[in-house]
């Protein structure tokens, strides 16, 4: 199942009257991470959220190269903060499958599977919700790969995280890009998009401002804003 390239034409998001979101017209194919990125309220969450299909578009369409069904069955989404059931490691990380119809037996071995892949292999019986903000955060990226989906999209994912535990969480990031997913996360940290990004949107007001590879985008910004924004300055 193809779900790229992915096409959106003028989306946007409005509520109570105000523009949080467009227009945005976008394409996106198939390979590697896109890293959303830009100042505090410039609609990052918001147009995931659009892409990914749990916020409702106020104008525009976004087309798969599949239908929206199978595109969305074939999707994960990870927030900032890491949404937990309110029951054991081994559950959670059963459940998607459990959904899926998958036995309950070849579910728990993916599961304990997915438990080592991501350093959690010692708390299989351990009530999700007591774990740590960067356990709880593994936890969210193993539940939401897997399902082996073709693109995950990803909120601020180490933003409440310490350096430790960042750097697991983008080990695990690029071990995904490695094996196919396509990756379409926000961040605030530079440093971590830099290491992370194939390709790059920069969001201002809304809109996507500036856009293209990474390396060209860190190296040769187009823009007086993006340029301003990477030195750190406060952009509007």
């Amino acid at each position: 199942m193809e779900l790229f390239p992915m096409q959106a034409r003028g989306i946007e998001s409005r509520r109570h009257g105000q523009v949080l979101v467009g227009p945005v017209d976008l394409r996106l194919e198939g390979q590697g991470a896109c890293v959303v990125i830009g100042p505090n309220g410039s609609g990052k969450t918001t147009l995931l959220r659009l892409l990914h299909g749990t916020a409702r578009l106020s104008a525009g369409r976004i087309d798969w190269a599949c239908s929206t069904e199978e595109a969305r069955h074939h999707q994960g989404f990870v927030f900032q903060r890491p949404v937990m059931l309110r029951r054991t490691v081994m559950e959670n990380l059963a459940f998607p499958l459990r959904l899926r119809k998958v036995p309950a037996g070849e579910a728990r071995a993916r599961a304990r599977d997915w438990a080592a892949r991501v350093g959690l292999e010692g708390m299989l019986e351990r009530p999700a919700p007591v774990l740590s903000g960067g356990e709880q955060q593994k936890l969210a990226l193993a539940r939401a790969l897997i399902s082996e989906p073709k693109v995950l999209f990803l909120d601020e994912p180490c933003a409440a995280l310490d350096g430790r535990a960042t750097r697991e969480i983008e080990e695990i990031l690029a071990a995904a890009k490695s094996n196919g997913t396509r990756l379409i996360l926000s961040t605030h940290d530079m440093g971590q998009a830099r290491r992370l990004a194939d390709d790059v949107l920069f969001l201002l007001g809304g809109r996507i401002h500036e856009s293209g590879p990474a390396e060209t985008f860190f190296n040769r910004p187009e823009t007086p804003q993006a340029r301003a924004f990477l030195r750190g300055d406060i952009v509007e």
